[in-house]
């Protein structure tokens, strides 16, 4: 059996790599930063934001209301704020659902099955 590099799981993320990610500019994430309390970033020393995976998670939902099903700020705001309990839930599920995807999708390259 052929050796299998494990994979190393990053912590921490900068705007940047947050900001391709999603496919946006660095300066749409600072911005929603300052709207949205939830995104709360740690900076280190020089200021620079470091940006957990749950902080990724936040941003998607939001990325999601805004970008996808066309939310004004103030909607999606509103619509955050109204269901803040149920925001983490879909947040964890979302994160659960690309974690199922990745998963699959590594079986179905392992067992070289190409895509329909």
């Amino acid at each position: 059996m052929p050796y299998k590099e494990r994979e190393i799981e990053k912590k921490y993320f900068s705007i940047g790599e947050v900001a391709t990610m999603f496919k946006v500019a660095p300066s749409l994430i600072r911005y929603w930063e300052g709207e949205f309390d939830m995104i709360n970033p740690k900076k280190d020393k020089k200021g620079n934001r470091r940006f957990t995976k749950e902080d990724i998670e936040k941003i998607r939902y939001i990325y999601q209301l805004v970008k996808v099903k066309g939310f004004t700020l103030q909607g999606a705001q509103e619509a955050i704020r109204k269901d803040q309990n149920k925001v983490f839930d879909k947040v964890h599920m979302i994160d659960k659902l690309h974690q199922m995807k990745k998963f699959l999708t590594e079986i179905r390259d392992s067992m070289h099955v190409k895509p329909e």
